[in-house]
């Protein structure tokens, strides 16, 4: 199974959030709610509740409209639809709101996990309980392994930053891209680029990791 990331993994140096505020005029004030996350003001649940309240009224023609004009790496939906035909399985699970999220489904991925955000138009804050966090990402993947009867050692993680760090801590096989230096030293393989098919090619090459 190949578990992938979206914030900075799959969106090149950028992440949902950031395009969705791009597109709705609201990106001084995302980055004001980033400082406080960053300086440890607001934890994960805390920010997502912050940007409930700031994205009041969020509609699904802006979302859509942040999706399309995303940066995503080239090669998404061939690197999927090879998972596929090699009958292997493919997972998202990523923080981001699951408005956003969900739309990867065009790629082809069996599974998408991401924390759950009421319908849109957003009128009310999303359930804390339903917030990930970064340890969730390893729920959530032992959740699947034991679904489809795998073990951690056929699994594959691709992420980028600390998020990451709990699911890149339990599994051997592990790829950073455009990664931070604290993941990338926790990693099997490291790319820097912006094409996913070029580092899933390359990470199907470690030891012992079928062709």
């Amino acid at each position: 199974m190949h578990v992938f990331d979206l914030d900075g993994t799959l969106l090149r140096g950028t992440t949902a959030s950031i395009e969705i505020a791009r597109t709705n005029g609201t990106l001084s004030d995302l980055h004001a709610l980033e400082a406080d996350f960053a300086a440890g003001a607001l934890d994960t649940k805390g920010f997502a509740q912050a940007i409930g309240a700031l994205w009041r009224g969020l509609d699904d023609a802006t979302v859509e409209a942040a999706f399309c004009a995303a940066p995503f790496m080239s090669g998404i939906e061939r690197v999927v639809a090879d998972i596929a035909a090699r009958g292997e399985r493919s997972a998202l699970i990523t923080m981001t709101p699951t408005f956003f999220a969900d739309r990867l489904s065009r790629f082809g991925f069996d599974h998408i996990a991401g924390s759950v955000f009421p319908s849109l138009p957003l009128v009310q804050a999303p359930n804390p309980d339903r917030i990930l966090v970064p340890e969730s990402k390893v729920h959530i993947t032992d959740d699947l392994l034991a679904h489809y009867g795998f073990d951690r050692s056929s699994c594959m993680a691709y992420g980028d930053s600390l998020s990451d760090m709990p699911l890149f801590a339990t599994l051997t096989r592990t790829v950073a891209i455009n990664a931070s230096e604290a993941l990338c030293a926790r990693s099997s393989m490291q790319y820097r680029g912006n094409d996913l098919w070029e580092a899933y090619t390359a990470a199907r090459n470690l030891t012992a990791w079928p062709n």
